[in-house]
C-alpha cells in the first residue's frame, strides 16, 4: 500500500510541476515572444528551473549534515537557509525582470510543494522577488553584493512574519532561522557571482555588466578606431549620445544602444582614408575611382565590421546592429554618377545598395537614424535650431519613406520622440559661440590682418549660401547620408 502511495505522489508531483512550468512557458509566449526565437535561451531557462531546485536540495543536504556534525537540533530552521532566490537573481540578469517575476512565482510554488510547506513558498517568493528587483539596471558586479543584502532583509522580514504566524517567534527556532537566513543570502551572492560569467560565456548572453565593459576606451577595437579613424570615432561618440538620449522613451536598453553606436562603424578601420570624416580637407580618394568601386568600398565597411566583431567576440546584438545600421539603402551619389557615365551594360541598382538586412530591432533603427542625421548635420553652414529641426525631419522622413523601418517595431509616436530628442541634442552640440576679441579666426591668415579688406565675390556667394542653409556648390553624397 505504501508503495502505491509513493507512486501516486510521484506522478502527482510530476503533473503539478509540469503545469507550473507550462504556465511559465505561456507567460513567455504572451509577454516575451523574442525568447522563443532563441532556442538556447529556452534551454537556459529550463536549466535555471531545474538547477535552482537542485541547488536547493544540495544546500539542504549540506545544512543537515553540518547540523548533525555540530549536534545542533535545527531541523525546523534548515529550510530558511535554502538559497532559491539565486535563481531569480540570475534570471533577472540573463533575461529580464518580467521573466524573473514569473520564474520566482513558479520556483516558490515548486519549493512549497517540495517542502510541503506553504510558509516556505511565501519565504522563497519574497526573497526571489527582492532579488529580481535588486538587479534592475544592474551596472556593476558589486550590485550583486547589495542584492544579497536586500535578500537578507527580505528573508528576515519573512522569517519574523512566519514565526509570528506559527507562534514560534520566542523559541529556539528564531535565532537558528535568522542564522539560516544569513547563510541563505551569502549563498545567493556566492552562487550568482560564480555562475553568472559561466552562463554568459556558455550561452552567449549579454548582460548590462558585460556591456559596460565594452564601453571601456581601452578595448582594442575602440583604441584602433580612435587612432586609425579619429573622424569615425568622434562620429560614433556623437551617435552614441543621440541614441542614448531617447532610448528609454522608445523602450530599448540605453546601454546597449550606446554600445551599438560606438561599434557600428568599426569596419572603417580597414580603409579609413576612403571615408570623408577621416580625409584631409579637399582630398578625396574617390576622385580616381569608378563609381562602382567607390560603392563597393563604402559597403565593405559593414562586412569588415561584422568580421572584426566576430574576431573580438562582441555580443550578437552588437553584430546585428553592425549588419543592419544601413539596411539596404541605395548609395545615391555614386549610383547617379554611374548613370551619368557611358556604359555598355545596363546599370543595376542592387550593385549600389548596402547588403542589409533592414533594421530588425528598435535599437538598430535608432542607430540608423542617428547615423544619418549626425552625418547630414555636418553640411549645415549656419546650424540654427530651425534648420537643425528641418534637417532631422527631412532625413528621418526619407528613411521612413524608403521603407527602412518596415521590419522593426518603431511606432509613429516613437519617431516623433526621436526627432525631438535628436534636434535638442544636435542644437546643443552645434551651437555657435561669440567671436573672441582680437582674434579674427575666420579671416584670411587668422591674424587679423585682413579685417579691413572687402570679402571677394566668391566669399559673398559662400555667405549667401550659408544664409540660405545650403552648402556652396555641388556636394558629394558621401558627405551626408552616404558618407558612411
Amino acid at each position: 500500500m505504501q508503495r502505491t502511495w509513493d507512486v501516486e505522489r510521484f506522478f502527482g508531483a510530476l503533473l503539478v510541476s509540469g503545469l507550473l512550468v507550462f504556465t511559465l512557458y505561456r507567460d513567455i509566449v504572451r509577454y516575451q515572444p523574442p525568447w522563443l526565437r532563441k532556442r538556447r535561451m529556452l534551454l537556459l531557462l529550463g536549466i535555471m528551473v531545474v538547477g535552482t531546485l537542485w541547488l536547493g536540495w544540495l544546500a539542504e543536504q549540506t545544512l543537515l549534515g553540518l547540523s548533525k556534525g555540530f549536534d545542533i537540533e535545527a531541523a525546523g530552521a534548515i529550510s530558511y537557509g535554502i538559497p532559491l532566490a539565486a535563481g531569480a537573481m540570475l534570471v533577472a540578469l540573463l533575461f529580464d525582470f518580467h521573466t524573473a517575476l514569473a520564474f520566482s512565482l513558479v520556483v516558490s510554488l515548486l519549493g512549497g510543494l517540495w517542502q510541503q510547506d506553504a510558509g516556505f513558498a511565501v519565504y522563497v517568493f519574497l526573497g526571489s522577488l527582492t532579488a529580481a528587483f535588486s538587479m534592475i539596471r544592474c551596472k556593476k558586479r558589486t550590485a550583486i553584493l547589495w542584492g544579497g543584502i536586500y535578500v537578507l532583509a527580505a528573508n528576515l522580514l519573512a522569517l519574523v512574519t512566519l514565526l509570528l504566524f506559527h507562534g514560534e517567534l520566542f523559541t529556539a527556532t528564531a535565532p537558528l532561522g535568522a542564522a539560516m537566513a544569513v547563510a541563505c543570502s551569502v549563498a545567493v551572492v556566492a552562487t550568482v557571482s560564480l555562475a553568472l560569467p559561466i552562463l554568459e560565456s556558455v550561452f552567449k548572453v549579454t548582460t548590462d555588466i558585460s556591456l559596460l565593459e565594452l564601453l571601456d576606451l581601452d578595448q582594442p577595437l575602440m583604441k584602433s578606431l580612435m587612432i586609425s579613424a579619429p573622424g569615425t570615432y568622434h562620429h560614433s561618440i556623437i551617435v552614441g549620445n543621440l541614441v542614448e538620449a531617447c532610448a528609454e522613451d522608445v523602450g530599448v536598453n540605453p546601454l546597449l544602444a550606446r554600445v551599438g553606436a560606438y561599434y557600428h562603424d568599426i569596419g572603417k578601420v580597414k580603409m579609413p582614408e576612403y571615408f570623408i570624416e577621416n580625409q584631409p580637407m579637399g582630398v578625396s580618394k574617390h576622385e580616381k575611382l569608378t563609381p562602382h568601386m567607390s560603392s563597393m568600398i563604402l559597403t565593405s565597411h559593414v562586412k569588415e565590421g561584422v568580421e572584426l566583431a566576430a574576431v573580438h567576440k562582441l555580443p550578437e546584438e552588437v553584430i546585428d546592429i553592425i549588419k543592419q545600421h544601413h539596411g539596404n539603402a541605395l548609395i545615391t551619389y555614386f549610383y547617379e554618377k554611374a548613370k551619368g557615365q557611358p556604359s555598355s551594360t545596363e546599370l543595376s541598382e542592387q550593385e549600389y545598395k548596402y547588403p542589409g538586412p533592414k533594421p530588425q530591432t528598435r535599437i538598430a533603427a535608432l542607430i540608423m537614424m542617428a547615423d544619418a542625421v549626425e552625418a547630414a548635420s555636418r553640411v549645415l553652414n549656419d546650424p540654427t535650431p530651425s534648420r537643425i529641426s528641418a534637417l532631422v525631419d527631412k532625413i528621418i522622413n526619407h528613411i521612413f519613406l524608403e521603407g527602412q523601418l518596415d521590419e522593426c517595431e518603431l511606432t509613429l509616436k516613437d519617431i516623433h520622440v526621436i526627432k525631438s530628442r535628436f534636434t535638442r541634442i544636435l542644437t546643443g552640440i552645434l551651437h555657435k559661440r561669440v567671436d573672441y576679441p582680437g582674434f579674427e579666426f575666420n579671416r584670411e591668415g587668422g591674424d587679423g590682418e585682413g579685417k579691413h579688406k572687402q570679402p571677394p565675390k566668391e566669399d559673398k556667394a559662400r555667405q549667401k549660401a550659408a544664409r540660405d542653409g545650403q552648402p556652396e556648390g555641388p556636394q558629394p553624397a558621401w558627405t551626408t547620408k552616404d558618407r558612411t
